[in-house]
């Protein structure tokens, strides 16, 4: 979400740029979530930022929400995620995944299951 300045026609003289303030207005969110494949619930929360604090803090709401299960949550390779200053939770375990693996991401599969049907279609 943001609010960008408005900028408006000014009168000055031929070859003199017109002093304007601009400001920039953004608020960004982030969503963190995990979700349970073979049941489909999840788990979200919003945070303000992209980073090593917040990811932990999700991390430890996660946890406490279900404390008795032992979680593995797969990741991609993320600054955030492989900090040295990243507290990991006891009954979580951080599962990286390959830089480019599209076999373990879903929408890559939807998709190239799109690109064979279309081929097929053409010939």
């Amino acid at each position: 979400m943001g609010l960008p300045t408005i900028r408006r026609r000014k009168l000055t003289g031929r070859g003199i740029k017109p002093p304007g303030k601009v400001q920039w207005d953004f608020t960004y969110l982030w969503l963190y979530g995990a979700v349970e494949p073979l049941t489909g619930e999840g788990f979200f929360y919003e945070f303000t930022h992209l980073d090593t604090t917040c990811f932990e803090k999700f991390l430890e709401l996660f946890a406490n929400k279900y404390p008795r299960d032992l979680h593995i949550i797969q990741v991609d390779n993320g600054g955030f995620h492989n900090s040295l200053n990243l507290s990991i939770p006891e009954n979580v375990i951080l599962l990286f995944q390959p830089a480019y693996s599209p076999e373990v991401n879903p929408i890559l599969m939807t998709v190239g299951v799109c690109k064979r049907t279309i081929k097929m279609v053409e010939i």
